[in-house]
């Protein structure tokens, strides 16, 4: 959204010399010659430009014609006197490729205009040669994916009235030199863009020396410190963009000052409290963004209300209460309102429909209530395009009997608005890019009115899922409607799986129907494909051989929760990107195929719940960003090979190996290889994740939002499903194997390990001591094997755990008083007749304080079986595994049920049986 901005503004700059007719100049021979030699080393390519009105200026240049004048060529300014190229306009031209030192690009010394935003530079570093275009009064390198530390020769074009080097996606850095240094050079400049790029300084108050700034753009550059004041002091500053910063204020009065500011935007800038009074004196502004500031607080305030000059004003993401005031009738210029994920309340407003202006409207994610015709925005908002209502507690009536209503909606968002049916006033809307139905009660077929008159048009983003619809009132093999982003996941839908058109889908969603039968061949023809997720639905078969190889573009496939057999395809190619791979909980057999080491960008990997029979396939730690590996309730089988070297498995954060027929020692040196699970990271939260796709096809945020990667982790044979997987979640799971030995004291090297599982194994030994280390567990299950000895003291001082379960073993002596030991019940520690003290009733006597060491090889005189721990639970302890994450409804009393005592039967303890609800 950023880089759309950046270029309007650079090009509304420079538009005069791409617009206008030049008089009839040839241009200079040398200068003809350098752009050939510049535009020879690139190559043409659409995906490298995201505008969507890009196209490659530089087809049009008559390359071929030796005496053809570069001054009429498009994109090109010639001096009028001279003949010399001093304008060059290449933005959004589908370029792509590397400029280094040698380009020609930097014999054109007599540029004062240089436009190359939104192009892809293959992460080329700006080279140091940029200074030899020292008449340069505009640089836009915006959105071109260059990287690396920005020269100091570039602060030497003291000319520089606007440099944009914003949204290189962070690649950019500017440290040494850094912005000091750019303020003591570039003296002269009026417009400074740094967007994204990676500054992590404080602001230097040589800022305020540049007097002539007009607009400012620090946004999202690692900017920390005490927020210099005096820079907002500049008499000319008009747009002032500081969102996602680390910069702190005393106060924001210094905004009061500001009274010849149109444009500012603070989003994600970390203000406390109430909206700042001080904004009512900036009585010029025509754009106020306060979005993503989560401890904005109060009623939305009256004085605002007065800024009738606005055009734009977004709350977007904040904590406002209250309603909406009447008085926002006063803001007749409104064209874009964002009131989106506030916590809002009440009725809309009558006053609300006489903003006629209004063309984008969010009020979704509120506590709006009450009955809303929405005729009202129809017949008032003549002008309105976006409109997103989702979840709020409205109830909405969308039968229309009136034919003179907006019918230039494109983005429709009614998810979870109590709708029963399709609204009726779609059907004339021609021009929908995004609709949003999800999450309603809509039943039964989709009508053909919708089929026919609606989605014959294409889509960018359909979301029909979580209703109840169960066809399309016809077979259809083929899905003929062109959309990009299709979900119909969460439905009743019966039959075939139906192909979207495969021009156009990126990601098609169709998890959790009634599907049957086999992938039809024609999946093949995505080749555009982004996301593909099947998973919980009745399809069988196997699988198609293309799967590994049909897009390259492919990061998500999801067929898990299936009935799918046979052998995994040996297909997956080099050069794939797919991220998350999810096979689990079908039929697949055979070995895991050896071409997954071609998937190097690979994330996440389940196999589990099948019957592939293999040894541990080890060579999968080669993949670099492997997190998450799931391979459970298989049939892999034999030892685990120590790592040839240290470089295995290196970002590996969660591995689930349990119910196989693993045997010999634990991977003691796996573990000392798992750097991952060695970094706490209690202070930040991040989510394994891909963007879903926007207008396009490419990854970035729009209405879309987040594809979260989930999980599901079993503990006792009660499964807790995870649909947000943070880093906070570290794992090892290897329960029910046939590993032997002792316990290696190398995994006490993972301090950031929250769940450790290595119960109903033969283990012996003690249980090292060292496992006090381990500063954030949380689970720790070592039941069910020949541990000896006593239990370490060192774990009654672990504050963070909550499971424990030492259950039918060997052990002795006093269990460890204290903290979290206080808290758990008997069933953590029975079946060690050794064991004494609370919460046992055998108490210890004054020899059972150091009792003799058992004989590590003596054998279990206790049938191995399954056993529920209680959960050990303290006042004012928090589980940290489940900070921040999101759990399906029925989850929310998952402390309660999902540990807890089984009665023996007949000598045996209960297993709990293995259950799973989907929403």
């Amino acid at each position: 959204m950023h880089l759309v901005s950046s270029l309007l503004i650079f090009h509304l700059a420079i538009a005069h010399f791409t617009s206008s007719v030049q008089p009839h100049t040839l241009c200079h021979d040398q200068d003809r010659s350098a752009l050939l030699k510049f535009i020879e080393s690139l190559t043409i390519n659409r995906n490298a430009s995201r505008n969507p009105l890009s196209y490659p200026k530089v087809a049009s240049w008559n390359q071929d014609e030796q005496n053809s004048d570069c001054c009429s060529w498009d994109g090109i300014k010639c001096d009028e006197d001279t003949g010399h190229v001093i304008g060059l306009n290449l933005s959004s031209s589908w370029l792509y490729g590397s400029i280094n030192s040698s380009s020609s690009l930097f014999q054109l010394v007599h540029l004062e205009w240089l436009a190359l935003a939104d192009n892809h530079f293959n992460f080329s570093v700006i080279p140091s040669e940029i200074v030899n275009l020292s008449r340069l009064t505009r640089l836009s390198l915006s959105g071109s994916f260059f990287s690396g530390q920005i020269p100091a020769e570039l602060l030497e074009l003291s000319r520089l009235e606007v440099l944009d080097l914003s949204s290189n996606y962070y690649h950019l850095k500017l440290q040494r030199p850094g912005l000091a240094n750019l303020a003591e050079k570039l003296t002269n400049l009026q417009q400074l863009d740094l967007t994204d790029v990676n500054i992590s300084s404080a602001v230097p108050p040589t800022l305020a020396n540049l007097s002539s700034l007009i607009s400012l753009s620090l946004s999202e550059s690692f900017l920390h410190g005490e927020f210099p004041t005096e820079i907002f002091q500049l008499p000319n500053l008009r747009l002032l963009e500081n969102n996602f910063s680390s910069l702190r204020s005393r106060s924001l009065s210094w905004i009061a000052d500001l009274k010849k500011l149109t444009i500012l935007d603070l989003a994600f800038s970390k203000i406390v409290g109430e909206v700042p009074p001080a904004l009512m004196n900036l009585t010029q502004l025509t754009q106020l963004s306060l979005a993503f500031n989560y401890q904005l607080t109060g009623p939305i305030p009256y004085w605002l209300m007065n800024l009738n000059k606005l055009s734009l004003l977004s709350f977007r993401g904040s904590k406002l209460s209250g309603r909406i005031p009447i008085e926002i009738s006063n803001l007749t210029q409104l064209q874009k309102l964002y009131f989106a994920a506030n916590q809002l309340e009440g009725s809309i407003p009558s006053s609300f429909f006489e903003l006629k202006n209004l063309v984008e409207l969010e009020l979704a994610g509120n506590k709006l209530s009450g009955t809303l015709d929405i005729n009202k925005f129809l017949l008032n908002m003549k002008s309105l395009k976006v409109l997103v209502l989702s979840s709020n507690k409205l109830s909405l009536l969308t039968e229309t009997t009136v034919n003179t209503y907006s019918k230039n909606i494109s983005v429709i968002g009614l998810r979870s608005c109590n709708l029963s049916e399709f609204p009726h006033f779609l059907y004339n809307q021609k021009f929908l890019d995004s609709v949003d139905l999800s999450s309603n009660r809509i039943a039964g077929q989709v009508p053909g009115w919708f089929l026919n008159n609606v989605l014959v048009h294409g889509f960018d983003y359909l979301n029909l899922s979580h209703n109840l619809l169960t066809g399309f009132g016809q077979d259809l093999s083929v899905l003929s409607w062109a959309t990009t982003t299709l979900d119909l996941s969460f439905n009743k839908l019966r039959g075939p799986l139906p192909i979207p058109v495969p021009a156009f889908t990126s990601s098609y969603l169709v998890s959790n129907n009634q599907l049957t039968g086999e992938i039809p061949p024609s999946i093949c023809s995505l080749n555009r494909l982004y996301a593909l997720d099947l998973s919980y639905n009745n399809l069988s078969g196997m699988l198609p051989g293309c799967l590994g190889n049909f897009s390259v573009q492919l990061w998500v496939l999801k067929l898990q929760g299936n009935k799918f057999h046979g052998f995994i395809p040996e297909t997956f190619s080099k050069g794939t990107n797919l991220r998350m791979i999810d096979f689990s909980s079908n039929l697949l057999q055979g070995r895991v195929p050896k071409s997954l080491a071609n998937c190097v960008k690979l994330k996440f990997l389940n196999l589990g719940d099948n019957q592939i029979t293999d040894f541990f396939p080890s060579w999968l730690g080669t993949l670099p960003e492997l997190e998450v590996l799931i391979l459970k309730s298989n049939n892999f089988h034999g030892v685990i090979e120590e790592p040839k070297a240290c470089f295995e498995f290196v970002k590996l954060r969660i591995i689930d190996l349990s119910h196989n027929r693993f045997a010999g020692n634990l991977p003691s040196q796996h573990f000392e290889c798992w750097n991952a699970m060695k970094d706490v990271n209690a202070n930040n939260l991040t989510y394994l994740q891909d963007p879903l796709l926007g207008p396009g096809g490419y990854p970035e945020l729009t209405y879309y939002g987040f594809s979260y990667y989930s999980l599901i982790l079993s503990n006792k044979g009660t499964e807790l499903e995870y649909e947000k997987l943070s880093n906070l979640i570290t794992a090892i799971i290897l329960s029910n194997n046939s590993f032997v030995g002792e316990i290696p004291t190398s995994i006490a090297n993972l301090k950031g390990l929250r769940t450790l599982n290595l119960s109903n194994n033969n283990l012996q030994g003690h249980i090292p001591p060292t496992l006090g280390n381990l500063i954030v567990i949380e689970s720790l299950d070592l039941s069910n094997n020949k541990l000896s000895g006593q239990i370490p003291q060192q774990l009654g001082e672990l504050t963070t755990l909550e499971v424990f379960d030492v259950s039918d073993n060997l052990l002795t002596g006093p269990i460890p008083q204290g903290k979290q030991f206080n808290t758990f019940g008997k069933g953590s520690f029975d079946g060690n007749p050794g064991l004494c003290g609370r919460p046992l009733s055998k108490k210890c006597d004054n020899s059972a304080t150091s009792p003799p060491e058992e004989d590590p090889r003596s054998e279990s005189l206790f049938a191995f079986g399954w056993k529920t721990v209680l959960i050990g639970y303290a006042s004012g302890t928090v589980i940290g595994v489940v900070l921040g994450h999101i759990f399906s409804t029925r989850k929310y009393e998952w402390l309660a049920k999902t540990f807890r005592l089984q009665p023996k039967t007949n000598g045996r303890r209960t297993r709990v049986g293995r259950h799973r609800q989907r929403m």
